[in-house]
Order: structure tokens, then sequence, then C-alpha cells
């Protein structure tokens, strides 16, 4: 059996949000084809964007708590547990890094 994601609890909650930003982009679509203000598109561009960091932010916190976590209590099971709990860390820090470099 595989492993659920750390959101599995929250999913709904996630496709809610999903979708309000989804929203946000198509406001962004027809604000272009609507000829808007450069400055209110780009305006509506920020808080799109904030919106997804917030969402990426909320699930990093969810991964780290439930797959990382996991990962860290079944280390002490032998060099397989320690080196799966490495590798769910280093996956960890590059999602953070692309986070910060995006």
């Amino acid at each position: 059996m595989t492993e659920l994601p750390g959101y599995h609890d929250t999913k709904e909650d996630h496709l809610k949000r999903l979708r309000r930003i989804e929203g946000q982009v198509r406001g962004l679509q027809r604000q272009v084809e609507e000829d808007t203000y450069c400055i209110d598109v780009l305006t509506q561009v920020s808080a799109a964007t904030r919106a997804l960091q917030s969402f990426a932010l909320g699930l990093l916190d969810e991964h780290l708590s439930h797959c990382v976590a996991a990962a860290v209590s079944r280390s002490g099971e032998g060099a397989e547990g320690a080196a799966e709990a490495q590798a769910k860390i280093a996956e960890a820090s590059a999602a953070v890094a692309r986070l910060v470099r995006s």
C-alpha cells in the first residue's frame, strides 16, 4: 500500500483554495481581454502569486509534519529507514529552495 500524502485529510480545503486561485487567473485573462490598465492587471497578478505562495507553504508544512516526520520516525529501523529519512529531508530542502527562488 502506498502512503497517503500529507494533505490527505485537508484535500477538500486545498481543492477549494485552488479553485479560488483558478478564478483569479481567469479574472486576469478577462482583464487582458478587456484591455484593463496594466497596473490593475499587475495588482491582480500579485494577489494570485501570493495566493499560490500561501498554498505552497501550507502544503510544505503538511509534508514536513506528515511525510518527513513519518520517515524520521522510521529512521531507527536500520540503514534503509535512515536513508529514507535523509532522502525526505533532502527532498523537502529542495522544495524550499525552489519556493524561495520563485
